[in-house]
C-alpha cells in the first residue's frame, strides 16, 4: 500500500504556512462540531443522556459483530448468493483492482460510474482502471471536484472538499466545463448535475462502497446526502460494491440502531438525505436495478486486528467525529497525514494497515486530548490505541534514540520520589532562567525540538510538591 505517511511532520509544517488553506480550515472548524451538538441534544427526551445509551447499544452491536466476524460474514455471503449477488474476497487493494477489472472485461465496461468508497482510494483503483482503458467517474460532489482537480486526493472522509473555498471550486469548474465562472452555490451544483448525467447514462458499471452489510438478508446499505448513490447502483447494468469485511451487522434492527448514531456524529443530521438498502439484482417485475451484483470483501489488514489489543479500532463506522473534533486536524487539514484516513481514526488505521515504520509520526499526531474519543459514536478508545502504537515504537526502537533515551531516564527518575522531588525543583529553576522572565520560553535548551514551532510556557509559582506540603502545614496548624 503506498503511503505518504512517513512525511506527517513535513506537510504539516507546508499546511499551517498555506495562507489560503488555513482560512478555509477556520470556516470549516466549528460546522460539524455545532451541528453534531445540537442533534445530540436533541435526541430522545433526556437528550445527551439517551445518546449516551444510543452510543453504548452502538458499541455492543459492534462488538457482537467483531466476537465472531467468520459466522457474519459467511451468513452474509450465503444470504447474498441466495438473492442472485456473487461474493468475491480480497486479501489486498492488488486483488480488488483484479476483481474489478475482470468483472469489467468479463461485461465489455467502458466507463464506470462511482459513488464514494474508501476502500477504492486504499486499492488506487481508478489508477487501475485508467491503465485497463476504463474511465472512471467520480460522482460524489465533494470526489468530482477532486478528480477534475489532477485527481487530488480527499482530505476528509464526509467531506472530501473540505479544504477548498468557493472561489476555488468556482474558479476550476470554469477552467474545466469551459463555461462561465459561477459563484452561486446552487448554480454550481446545477452545472455539476447536468455533467454528470450524461454520465450516469451512458456508464456501463456502478461501484459503491457500503456503509454497513446486513447479514441476515445480504444487502448492501449505503448512506449519502446526493442522489449520486442511486443513480450509480440502480442505472447500470452491473453494481460493485467495495466494502470492508468489519462493514457487517447482524440484522436490519441493528443496521436502524447504527442509522441513529451515524448522520448525528457526521453531519449533524436526524436521517441523511438518501439511505439506500441494495439487495440482489433486478428482479422481473423490477423497473430498475443491476442485473448483475457484486461484492468484493475486502481484509486488507482487517482480520489481523481480530482478537488483537487493536480490535475496538474495527468498531469504527467512519462518521468523521472524531477528526471533526480533533485541534490537529483543525490545524493542518487532512492531506498532512498523507494516506486515505486522516484525523485520529487515520493515525490509528494508517499505522495498523501500511505499518508503524511507514507512519512513524502519526501516533504523535495527537494531544491525546481525548475530544476524539469523547464523540466516537461507537466508543472507540482512540487515545489509548495511540499510546499503544507509541509504546510499540519504542519497543521496536522505532522512535529515535534521543527520545528513547530521555524516556528511559524519566521512568527512573519518576520511580525515585526523593530524586524526582530534586529534579523538579532544579527544572523549575532552569526553566525559569531559560525565560529570563518572560511567560514563554523561545528555545528549550535540553529539547529545541519543542520550540522549533511553538513557544514553550514558563513555570508559574510552585511546584506542586511545594502547594501540596504548604496545604498540609496549613491544615495541621
Amino acid at each position: 500500500m503506498r503511503s505518504q505517511a512517513m512525511f506527517f511532520k513535513a506537510r504539516a509544517g507546508e499546511k499551517l504556512a498555506d495562507v489560503q488553506l488555513q482560512k478555509n480550515l477556520a470556516g470549516f472548524k466549528d460546522k460539524f462540531v455545532g451541528m453534531r451538538a445540537r442533534a445530540v441534544d436533541a435526541y430522545g427526551i433526556n437528550g445527551g443522556a439517551d445518546f449516551e445509551a444510543l452510543r453504548d447499544a452502538g458499541q455492543m452491536i459492534r462488538d457482537r459483530v467483531l466476537e465472531n466476524l467468520d459466522v457474519w460474514l459467511e451468513l452474509f455471503e450465503e444470504k447474498a448468493t441466495q438473492r442472485g449477488a456473487t461474493v468475491l474476497w480480497a486479501r489486498d487493494g492488488r486483488e480488488i483492482c483484479e476483481h474489478v477489472i475482470a468483472i469489467a472485461k468479463r461485461h465489455d465496461v467502458k466507463k464506470v460510474t462511482k459513488s464514494k468508497s474508501m476502500l477504492s482510494e486504499e486499492a488506487q483503483l481508478n489508477v487501475a482502471l485508467m491503465a485497463a482503458g476504463i474511465q472512471p467517474v467520480e460522482t460524489d460532489l465533494g470526489e468530482y471536484i477532486l478528480q477534475i482537480d489532477d485527481n487530488e486526493a480527499p482530505s476528509h472522509i464526509i467531506a472530501p472538499a473540505a479544504h477548498k473555498n468557493l472561489d476555488e471550486v468556482a474558479d476550476l469548474f470554469a477552467r474545466t466545463h469551459d463555461k462561465p465562472r459561477k459563484t452561486d452555490i446552487p448554480a454550481l451544483t446545477r452545472e455539476a448535475r447536468e455533467v454528470l448525467r450524461e454520465h450516469f447514462l451512458t456508464a456501463d458499471m456502478g461501484i459503491s462502497g457500503g456503509n454497513f452489510l446486513i447479514a441476515e438478508t445480504g444487502s448492501v446499505a449505503l448512506v449519502t446526502n446526493e442522489g449520486n448513490g442511486r443513480m450509480v447502483t440502480t442505472l447500470p447494468k452491473v453494481h460493485v460494491v467495495i466494502t470492508g469485511i468489519e462493514k457487517i451487522v447482524p440484522n436490519l434492527e441493528d443496521f436502524a440502531t447504527l442509522m441513529r448514531l451515524l448522520p448525528r456524529s457526521a453531519t449533524g443530521q436526524e436521517i441523511s438525505n438518501y439511505v439506500s438498502v441494495c439487495t440482489g439484482i433486478k428482479g422481473v417485475e423490477d423497473s430498475d436495478g443491476p442485473e448483475h451484483t457484486y461484492f468484493v470483501l475486502v481484509d486488507n489488514g482487517r482480520a489481523g486486528l481480530v482478537g488483537s489489543e487493536f480490535q475496538e479500532m474495527l468498531r469504527c463506522i467512519r462518521c468523521g467525529a472524531c477528526m471533526n473534533h480533533c485541534p490537529v486536524y483543525q490545524s493542518v487539514g487532512g492531506h498532512a497525514y498523507g494516506w486515505v484516513y486522516p484525523g485520529p481514526m487515520g493515525s490509528v488505521l494508517t499505522s495498523l494497515y501500511t505499518g508503524l515504520e511507514n507512519s512513524l509520526d502519526l501516533p504523535h499526531a495527537s494531544t491525546l486530548c481525548n475530544q476524539c474519543g469523547v464523540v466516537c459514536p461507537v466508543r472507540i478508545p482512540l487515545p489509548e490505541l495511540l499510546r499503544k502504537l507509541r509504546e510499540k515504537q519504542t519497543e521496536r526502537g522505532l522512535r529515535p534514540w534521543s527520545e528513547r533515551v530521555a524516556l528511559a531516564a524519566w521512568s527512573w527518575v519518576a520511580q525515585r520520589p526523593a530524586i524526582y522531588a530534586l529534579a523538579s525543583r532544579l527544572g523549575v529553576r532552569y526553566l525559569n532562567w531559560l525565560a529570563e522572565g518572560s511567560d514563554r520560553i523561545n528555545v528549550l535548551g535540553v529539547a529545541p525540538g519543542w520550540t522549533e514551532g511553538r513557544d514553550f510556557p514558563a513555570p508559574q509559582g510552585r511546584t506542586f510538591r511545594e502547594m501540596y506540603k504548604n496545604r498540609n502545614e496549613r491544615s495541621k496548624a
